[in-house]
């Protein structure tokens, strides 16, 4: 009888333990983005290499302060890919992270196969938004926008582990960003 009782604690305490860490990560940590209109998305421009603000509408985001790259958004543009092409500093492709399935319009999926097939195009926001992290955004054919925060070189590196090397800027005082 006592093994039961013993047993079943086990398993309620094992239940309870992970419904709480799957609220953490899908609920707990995240909290929604309070725009700021027309700062929300920025690209590089090739000339001046600063990041500058593009017209878009529709803009929401969500983001968590446990990781530098859980940011996520979304929005819409007049603007064409093609016509940003020209000001911007394009990216060769890029890796969209999953997004808590409550925030529905970040189909990281979706994006990554329209990146693939060249539908997609994928253009530098924000160089080393945070040590070793540039956030980038997605722009589809119709106007669709997303946005989220990737490892660059450096902060591969730094998180995995190898030494980091001259090429890479000095992490700040605190190891934040």
């Amino acid at each position: 009888m006592n093994g039961k009782i013993l047993a079943s604690l086990i398993v309620a305490s094992a239940l309870v333990f992970g419904a709480v860490v799957y609220y953490a990560q899908v609920y707990g940590y995240y909290y929604q983005v309070t725009p700021t209109p027309g700062q929300d998305v920025q690209l590089v421009a090739v000339d001046s290499g600063e990041p500058e603000p593009i017209a878009y509408s529709d803009f929401q985001a969500i983001d968590a302060d446990s990781s530098p790259i859980r940011y996520r958004a979304c929005f819409t543009t007049s603007l064409s890919a093609d016509d940003l092409a020209r000001t911007y500093s394009e990216l060769a492709g890029g890796e969209p992270r999953i997004a808590p399935g409550w925030f529905d319009c970040f189909d990281a999926e979706a994006i990554g196969q329209g990146i693939e097939a060249g539908e997609i195009r994928v253009f530098l926001a924000h160089k080393n938004i945070a040590y070793g992290v540039d956030r980038v955004v997605a722009i589809a054919p119709g106007g669709q926008g997303w946005a989220w925060e990737e490892l660059n070189d450096c902060g591969r590196k730094a998180y995995d582990g190898t030494p980091v090397g001259e090429e890479c800027p000095p992490r700040a005082e605190g190891g934040g960003s």
